[in-house]
């Protein structure tokens, strides 16, 4: 009986443990993945990059709705702007 005691014990420490890193990542550290991963796809659609300053530039896309957006974005090889 002791034994099984012991293994639901650790059972639970894993169950909150595995809790404890989902809640930390989906909070902290997924939607600054998330806004990376869409800061570099705007970047990739921008057509219009102007105002650069040092290694950025502002960029104009366009949304899923057709409208205009700017971004900031790093300067790429062969930009003039």
């Amino acid at each position: 009986m002791k034994d099984a005691t012991g293994e639901l014990s650790m059972t639970a420490v894993a169950v909150v443990a595995i809790a404890a890193i989902s809640v930390v990542f989906s909070t902290l550290i997924w939607p600054t993945i998330k806004a990376n991963i869409l800061r570099s796809t705007y970047c990739s659609q921008a057509d219009n990059c102007h105002s650069c300053d040092g290694g950025t530039c502002t960029c104009t896309y366009y949304t899923e709705d057709g409208e205009t957006a700017e971004v900031q974005c790093s300067r790429k090889e062969g930009d003039t702007a």
